[in-house]
This record gives C-alpha cells, structure tokens and sequence, in this order.
C-alpha cells in the first residue's frame, strides 16, 4: 500500500534534498532520496535493538543465566522463564 506524506522543509532542506536527487546522483527523485534515508534509520534503529539483545544475551552467560541446549525449545523457554521468577541459583 503506497501513502504520501507531504513535508515542509526549509530553504536549506530543500536545496540538500534537490542536490542529492536527480541527475548525477543516486536517486532519480527527492522521493527515492527520502525513502533511503528512512529506510537507513530504521535500520539503524533495528541493529541498535539486536545490539541490546546480544549484549542482555551476554551479559547472561557472563551472569550464569544459561540452560543447556536441548531439542525441546519450549521446555527450555518455561524454564527459562521459571528461573527468572524463582531465581537462577
């Protein structure tokens, strides 16, 4: 489903979105330019997420918050989850 959004922008604004959009750059229009850069930030904003999660992940194992790999990974999540209520010790 395609929706437009309409923006203000400054003169200045303007003018860096015109030069980056066009002929002799990357994009063919201010659309696509403006589209790439949403596109970067949520991107951005995804591998910030996944950073946090490998670093809570880590910081587990560093903490001895870990269960052995087993086939049953639902077992293995209640369990889990049973630790963080009753404690992992």
């Amino acid at each position: 489903m395609t929706r437009s959004i309409n923006l203000s922008l400054t003169d200045e604004l303007r003018k860096f979105v015109d030069q980056s959009s066009g002929d002799g750059t990357l994009f063919a229009t201010p659309s696509e330019f403006v589209r790439a850069l949403i596109r970067e930030r949520k991107e951005r904003q995804d591998a910030a997420a996944l950073r946090r999660s490998v670093q809570e992940g880590y910081d587990d194992a560093l903490q001895g918050r870990t269960l052995p790999l087993g086939s049953d990974l639902r077992s293995m999540v209640a369990e889990g989850k049973r630790k963080d209520d009753d404690g992992w010790d």
